[in-house]
């Protein structure tokens, strides 16, 4: 979720910013669907995409996380948060591990750390998030 040298983005720093400062549920409800020809975890309010989260798989038993993407006019109103939560509450009804580079997620995992379980042991991924 860089721009290739490892660079994080304004947008990215937005929605990182998001995960630290409000871990509140947004203000709407929105439904999550598993694309899982796509690789992505699709949040949809009404008939519209407004987040994502891409991911790979990693064997039978592992997801890497790849990237989350919240659209510019629904940020900051927790969307990437509560997303992040669902896909890793799917993850462990699953019984799969994550690997984590994408650094919203590992700063989501690092504010909410219930869920650093799920993280595998041998593929942590990505080193920290940005606190």
């Amino acid at each position: 979720m860089t721009d290739g040298k490892g660079i994080v983005s304004q947008d990215q720093i937005a929605s990182v910013d998001e995960v630290i400062d409000d871990p509140h549920a947004p203000a709407f409800d929105f439904a999550v669907v598993n694309d899982e020809k796509a690789g992505i975890y699709e949040a949809v309010f009404g008939e519209r995409e407004i987040a994502g989260l891409s991911y790979n798989v990693a064997g039978d038993d592992r997801l890497v996380l790849l990237a989350t993407s919240v659209f510019p006019e629904f940020r900051k109103q927790g969307i990437a948060s509560e997303l992040i939560r669902r896909v890793l509450d799917d993850v462990r009804a699953q019984g799969k591990t994550v690997t984590i580079m994408c650094p919203i997620v590992r700063t989501f995992i690092e504010h909410n750390p219930e869920y650093a379980d799920l993280i595998d042991l041998k593929h942590p991924g990505a080193a920290e998030g940005r606190r």
